[in-house]
């Protein structure tokens, strides 16, 4: 019997390619310069889709594929995996939580240090030589003691807040209800009120197209002229425009932000401000992290074809 057929929609590190190789049939989708012929020569051999969280698969490649079993998200976002159309054919969602939500907490904390501190532009100030020839840097806004929102109180919210604890911040939160597991913790009834309380506002929801724009101009007016924006969940959250309306007049203080719409293209007004920090979607970027995920992928994949329980199914 010869292996199972599984489209690969993008490339993954050679950790997780070797050992998909050995077990399944791989079909590089990402490779291929006629996309819709390529599927249309593999569709009949391919039951199974391994993707990742910015790819997804949408209903025209899922409807390509007559046999298709299970789509394995590399990532925790699987809002750009069509799942009505996953639903309709009864077909199986992964996605890999957990694994990466400590490091993307992380990445939260230290953008906001970062930003708040001005270590980017500190660092360049100390290598162009004007530490020594112009003096010390202009003076920054401290962390510890601010109020810190944290809008979406799932995993990736949770240890955000566990780490903003230990700066001794004033902790508060909004949810679609008020968490037990969060009692040292102020819950806040709707996004607008989050941001008025709130010094540095931390977006860490699921994506959906409820959530779409939920950080609007709004939130953002709320939060203010001394707020910080923080994004580590999905672009989508946040309505770019009115963001960099508020960062460019000065309506919003400054953001640090991991994701963007249209990316790894992004808007070039991002470039032109010195009141944002850029990073390039790499909040679960470790090599612990990256190889937990991919070893996820292929467990969930391997599972299903062994009529096994998925480890981590979304549908």
């Amino acid at each position: 019997m010869g292996k199972i057929g599984i489209l690969q929609v993008g490339p993954y590190p050679a950790w997780d390619e070797e050992p998909l190789n050995a077990e399944f049939e791989m079909h590089r989708y990402f490779e291929a310069d006629d996309k819709p012929a390529f599927l249309t020569g593999c569709a009949g051999s391919v039951r199974g889709i391994a993707t990742r969280g910015e790819m997804g698969a949408d209903r025209t490649m899922i409807e390509a594929l007559p046999n298709l079993e299970i789509i394995s998200v590399y990532g925790v976002g699987f809002d750009a995996v069509d799942l009505d159309a996953a639903r309709e054919r009864g077909i199986r969602v992964t996605n890999t939580p957990d694994v990466l939500t400590k490091d993307v907490a992380d990445l939260g904390i230290a953008m906001m240090l970062a930003q708040a501190r001005g270590m980017i532009a500190a660092e360049a100030w100390v290598r162009s030589g004007n530490w020594a020839g112009r003096g010390l840097y202009p003076l920054k806004s401290r962390v510890h003691g601010k109020r810190a929102g944290i809008l979406g109180l799932g995993r990736i919210g949770f240890e955000v807040g566990k780490r903003l604890s230990g700066f001794d911040m004033d902790i508060a939160y909004c949810d679609i209800a008020a968490r037990d597991f969060a009692p040292d913790w102020t819950f806040i009834d709707t996004p607008v009120a989050l941001a008025e309380r709130s010094d540095f506002l931390f977006v860490t929801l699921a994506a959906s197209a409820e959530t779409r724009h939920i950080v609007g101009k709004g939130v953002i007016a709320a939060l203010g002229p001394d707020g910080m924006l923080i994004n580590i969940s999905r672009a989508s959250n946040v309505d770019e425009e009115a963001l960099l309306d508020a960062l460019e007049s000065g309506v919003l203080g400054s953001a640090a932000l991991d994701v963007f719409e249209g990316e790894p293209e992004i808007n070039p007004r991002f470039l032109k401000l010195d009141n944002v920090l850029l990073q390039p979607h790499h909040a679960s970027g470790t090599v612990e992290t990256r190889k937990a995920m991919g070893k996820l992928v292929r467990d969930n994949l391997t599972a299903h074809f062994a009529g096994r329980e998925l480890l981590t199914p979304v549908l």
